[in-house]
């Protein structure tokens, strides 16, 4: 009886080992094949994909390897690699670490995409930098309304002024450029390229302080008043009705209410601008308007130029510059806005219409941060993610598509964030389904429990939410590695 015991006790310990087993393989994304035979290789759904240096159905990014091993055996052409992101993307830390060390490994074909970042007094533009002698105006993809000329970049840059002139500066003398493209609304020739005959530089329009009251914005929720409104945030009915346009107590339930606040806020900007001479710039001629942009060839190597009106036109749309030299190599460009989600970009079609003018041979997503901070639950991430890369090959094919997931982060700066972790296992289950790639930033960094060495070797900012520049850079060594690695086993298989 004792031992028809311990052997019923083994078979159930051994069950519950297996069991064990086949959960953490699953939650872990670990490749489990069936007794005597392999894991499979077809795109059903349900497939747990391939995992090596933390990148995930490295396959989906076959035909990029195939175009890296040829740049790497022939040295004969350019790959252009396009990220796509948020504040990190936007700040250039992380893609700036991934550009020089592609770079540095397989040529330096030129700086790529380029914004004026500056001239709407936002971060950006780490190698150039930009002046005009205007106050221009702006549009952001994260805005509700008036998104229509917002381009690839996710801005856009506009005036009606005909007085103008934008000047472009190389910081760094490795990105001096005989190839430039001008990006606008439908490839419209809105700007020429110009030098100066002066040789002056072009003083930028000088900043002025501005005061002003700072307003907060309030969804409306069931049952609320104006009264439990004003109390709330220390106001008075009255001000919350003129902020807002009014007329009586009513108030619907969702509707975004502007809360005007007794705190002032000081702001730097622009003044008015002055005048400048059109006859001390030349107009250089283009070669051709096409899907890629105005194009100007055979530019010998510049790191200053103008853009300048026109003439023929009397509204103007920026939406961004590219910039390559006559090597062949990578160029890899960054796109990113500052708070940016996926929905975001997903509502402006011009972004996804010009796509093709970077030509990319790679395309690698980082989002997700956003979305995790707005608790939008992992469903509907996944939603807005099958939208953008739906958008994506509707216009450009079946480009590769690399998918980072978010790294870890706080609520209040000490609750680990649950939404990065289900947004990592979202991306991950789909990835074959969908053909994408995943790089498994979250576990890479730690996860939830990683957060005190971040905090400690000082990776993660005081927010708990961005990372510091040291951060950034150490996501994208991390991110190179990985491809690398990924890369250098698909060559070692083509043997």
């Amino acid at each position: 009886m004792k031992k028809k015991t311990s052997v019923l006790r083994f078979a159930a310990l051994s069950m519950a080992l297996i069991t064990s087993m086949l959960l953490y393989a699953k939650m872990k994304h670990i490749p489990f094949p069936p007794p005597g035979g392999e894991v499979s290789s077809n795109n059903a759904e349900g497939e747990i994909p391939m995992v090596y240096e933390n990148l995930y159905n490295a396959k989906a990014l076959t035909p990029f390897f195939e175009k890296l091993k040829a740049l790497d055996t022939l040295k004969d052409r350019k790959l252009n690699i396009v990220h796509i992101g948020d504040s990190h993307i936007q700040g250039d830390a992380m893609t700036s670490q991934i550009r020089q060390r592609f770079q540095s490994q397989f040529g330096n074909a030129g700086l790529g995409f380029v914004f004026p970042y500056s001239l709407i007094h936002t971060n950006g533009e780490r190698y150039v930098r930009f002046s005009s002698n205007i106050t221009w105006d702006s549009q952001k993809n994260t805005s509700r309304d008036d998104i229509g000329a917002i381009g690839i970049a996710g801005y856009s840059l506009l005036t009606n002024n005909k007085n103008f002139v934008i000047e472009l500066n190389i910081k760094n003398k490795d990105y001096s450029f005989n190839t430039l493209r001008i990006l606008t609304p439908n490839n419209q020739h809105l700007f020429d390229l110009a030098i100066s005959k002066t040789g002056i530089p072009l003083r930028p329009t000088p900043a002025v302080r501005r005061t002003a009251y700072k307003n907060l914005f309030h969804k409306v929720q069931k049952g609320e008043t104006l009264y439990a409104l004003s109390k709330k945030y220390k106001t008075t009915e009255r001000k919350i009705q003129q902020a807002n346009n009014l007329k009586g107590n009513t108030i619907r339930e969702g509707a975004m209410l502007k809360i005007p606040t007794e705190e002032r806020v000081v702001s730097t900007v622009a003044s008015v601008g002055s005048s400048v001479a059109m006859n001390n710039f030349e107009p250089l001629p283009g070669d051709n308007i096409s899907s890629l942009g105005y194009t100007y060839n055979n530019l010998n190597g510049l790191d200053q130029i103008y853009l300048t009106p026109n003439s023929e036109q009397s509204n103007f749309a920026l939406n961004g510059i590219v910039l390559e030299n006559d090597q062949n190599g990578i160029i890899y460009h960054a796109i990113g806005v500052n708070g940016a989600r996926f929905s975001d970009y997903n509502k402006c079609s011009l972004f996804f219409d010009q796509i093709q003018a970077l030509q990319p041979d790679l395309i690698i997503v980082s989002l997700g941060t956003n979305e995790a901070f707005g608790r939008l639950s992992a469903e509907n991430y996944d939603k807005q993610v099958e939208n953008f890369i739906a958008q994506i090959r509707e216009h450009y094919g079946n480009c590769p598509i690399l998918l980072t997931s978010p790294p870890p982060s706080l609520f209040k700066k000490k609750l680990p964030n649950p939404y990065c972790e289900q947004y990592t296992h979202v991306l991950i289950d789909n990835s074959v389904k969908k053909n994408y790639g995943v790089f498994d930033l979250y576990n890479v960094l730690g996860g939830s429990e990683g957060m005190s060495k971040l905090i400690a070797e000082n990776l993660i900012s005081h927010d708990r939410v961005h990372y510091t520049h040291s951060g950034y850079e150490e996501q994208g060594g991390r991110l190179y590695n990985a491809l690398m690695s990924n890369y250098l086993q698909y060559k070692n298989q083509q043997k």
